[in-house]
């Protein structure tokens, strides 16, 4: 007997964001399925929900945040957890997932996706509050690699190292930003195979690609720009180390028309086909039960 410890893979997706409302719901079908901000929508009316409701009739979504603060000391946020339980049962999301970081501490939220010392007192802590989470919201919840810019001194592992652990502690599954790994192996000077082969492959639900800045000293995420070559590269490699994994691209300002989007994304399926041949993104991976 087998056991998937992934959802059915759904394709090639993109972010939903509001330039595009129109274009989706009056143009072409080119697109797989969309990925919503889900603090966007955690609101009580207006348009983004009027839009939301609309798109949701036509397309899977995937719910993402961005203020979990899985990693903060801070106590979980409970009133944010009912919020996001009670858009998840508006939205029925194929799978809903947020970021392995910390956003603040003492009440204040510093909007940005910091990193965390890679050590076994952190990876208690992370793996006893992602517990809680898929606890409170019924459904394991994936985790996405951020981009970094520094190390702890304290780290006694690698971040690959510690992605595969909190994953078998923890039952939950992975958001695996191509991109954030290619960005961070450049800042930190290691190799984004070893990073690829060090991820458990059963456990990766969702791919994110993007653009970023290299400033030749140091790249910034910054999911303002196309994909680069050398991420592309590393999506292929992806796709050979774990096999067909729904993919989206991500692009959060500098935002284009639509259909230049959807342009970008078709390379991705171009890549997937070369890569695995035709049809393969609909293939269920299991595991062993």
């Amino acid at each position: 007997m087998t056991v998937s410890l992934v959802y059915p893979p759904i394709g090639f997706g993109l972010g939903l964001r509001a330039s595009h409302y129109e274009d989706i719901l009056n143009g072409p079908r080119r697109i797989d399925w969309f990925e919503i901000l889900s603090e966007n929508y955690m609101v009580p009316g207006g348009k983004p929900l009027h839009y939301l409701d609309r798109i949701r009739a036509e397309y899977p979504l995937v719910m993402h945040g961005v203020s979990l603060s899985i990693g903060s000391t801070d106590p979980l946020n409970r009133d944010y957890l009912r919020d996001l339980k009670k858009l998840a049962e508006r939205v029925q999301p194929a799978w809903i997932s947020d970021h392995l970081c910390w956003t603040g501490v003492a009440g204040k939220n510093m909007h940005d996706l910091l990193p965390l010392p890679y050590d076994g007192e952190t990876l208690d802590h992370v793996a006893s509050r992602i517990q809680h989470v898929q606890e409170f919201l019924g459904r394991r919840i994936l985790l996405e690699n951020v981009s970094s810019y520094l190390t702890y001194k304290r780290s006694e592992m690698t971040e690959w190292d510690f992605l595969r652990e909190l994953c078998n502690r923890a039952d939950c599954l992975i958001l695996l930003d191509v991109n954030n790994i290619y960005v961070s192996s450049v800042n930190h000077g290691f190799d984004p195979i070893e990073y690829l082969d060090g991820v458990p492959a059963d456990r990766v639900q969702q791919f994110h690609l993007a653009g970023h800045r290299n400033l030749e000293t140091h790249i910034i995420d910054t999911h303002d720009e196309p994909v680069v070559d050398p991420v592309w590269d590393l999506y292929a490699d992806a796709l050979k180390r774990f096999g067909p994994v729904s993919t989206m691209i991500e692009r959060d300002d500098n935002i284009p028309a639509f259909a230049e989007l959807a342009d970008e994304l078709d390379h991705a399926r171009h890549i997937a086909v070369e890569t695995l041949g035709s049809g393969t993104h609909s293939r269920r991976r299991v595991v062993p039960a």
